[in-house]
């Protein structure tokens, strides 16, 4: 088994490094564009059997493209949707506090948001389903930035200070191989 994983396309916050949690916007022309491009990507690999995406309407989007594109059955998965980042939802990412925050993994963001303990538990549940019930298929994931580094964790361990600094940009796509 295989699985994909991927974060939806530029939206305007992620465009200005805004805050980009619960606030469910489309994407912007660029992030049309990126899907797109990723579609073409995703056609060259020519082995994805089916998407399961946030159902956030950027990374709805994002999947949408992917799938009408390589003719590729599209799901949704509540567990996939994005960090819960509290009272800093909205603002700068260079807001102080907010790095230190998203280390503190019993702490919840911006004191009413998600701890990285409570999201970290639904996306590695949503992982260890998508493996059990796919184990025989080739799945992509279309998510967010914060759940694709706990994807990332899930696969792959990481000190704090690599977590900290692990970044995916948007419409990058990561692949793991499951045995």
């Amino acid at each position: 088994m295989k699985i994909y994983s991927t974060r939806h396309g530029q939206t305007e916050y992620n465009r200005t490094d805004t805050i980009l949690g619960t606030t469910d916007i489309e994407l912007n022309e660029t992030g049309i564009a990126q899907a797109e491009e990723l579609a073409e990507k995703v056609r060259e690999l020519g082995c994805i059997d089916i998407i399961i995406a946030s159902p956030m309407k950027r990374a709805k989007k994002t999947a949408r493209i992917i799938a009408e594109k390589n003719g590729i059955d599209m799901i949704t998965d509540e567990r996939l949707r994005e960090w819960d980042y509290g009272c800093y939802e909205g603002k700068t990412r260079f807001t102080d506090g907010f790095a230190d925050n998203k280390i503190n993994f019993g702490v919840r963001m911006g004191k009413n948001g998600e701890s990285l303990l409570q999201l970290s538990h639904r996306v590695y549940s949503a992982l260890d389903d998508i493996i059990r019930k796919y184990h025989d298929k080739t799945v992509l994931i279309v998510s967010h930035g914060g759940v694709c580094r706990v994807i990332e964790t899930y696969f792959n361990d990481m000190s704090t200070e690599k977590f900290a600094g692990w970044f995916m940009e948007n419409c990058q796509l990561i692949g793991y191989n499951i045995n």
